[in-house]
């Protein structure tokens, strides 16, 4: 069962749970999910807006850049160890984050990527705009602590590595019961 939301009552619980970790789901070929700690919740053109920044070399990037939507699933009481250790460190390129982490998926009612029923908080975002960032644009000791200088650009989490900006709209928001 899903209890709809007005969004305007939980934006306090969403970004205090951000920097904790909230779920960035996909579904492409198969669903993968991923623990994010940066985003945005607000308004821009007028509709309400999740604001997602998912590094190129991710799984996940690939999956939104194919499907232009994504949900967002927020735990309500303290995260879960191991979805936060299994889909914070793990590739869904290489392990079924479902089976794996013990998630429970809860099919979606706008979108067609499902949310999570452990962080039952679900906001179902379709992407309006996604802008690669331009790593010599940020400021020199933001690069130096998220972007790293690297002769290798095979490395990830390096100046080879940005984030993709997804501005999506938030097109239903709910809670799993």
């Amino acid at each position: 069962m899903k209890e709809k939301i007005k969004l305007e009552d939980y934006t306090g619980v969403i970004v205090n749970a951000l920097p904790k970790g909230l779920l960035l789901n996909s579904q492409g070929e198969k669903f993968n999910s991923m623990v994010i700690s940066w985003g945005h919740l607000g308004r821009i053109w007028n509709v309400p807006t999740f604001i997602a920044y998912v590094r190129n070399t991710r799984y996940t990037k690939a999956q939104i850049d194919a499907t232009r939507e994504f949900s967002i699933s927020v735990p309500l009481d303290k995260p879960n160890p191991t979805i936060f250790r299994i889909c914070g460190s793990q590739s869904g390129r290489d392990i079924d984050k479902v089976k794996e982490a013990g998630l429970t998926l809860e099919a979606p009612e706008t979108i067609a990527t499902p949310g999570v029923k452990e962080y039952p908080l679900t906001l179902e975002c379709r992407v309006l705009y996604s802008q690669k960032q331009d790593h010599l644009s940020i400021p020199a000791d933001l690069r130096a602590k998220f972007y790293p200088d690297s002769d290798d650009p095979t490395m990830h989490d390096t100046i080879h590595d940005p984030h993709t900006a997804y501005i999506a709209e938030i097109v239903d928001a709910y809670i799993i019961r």
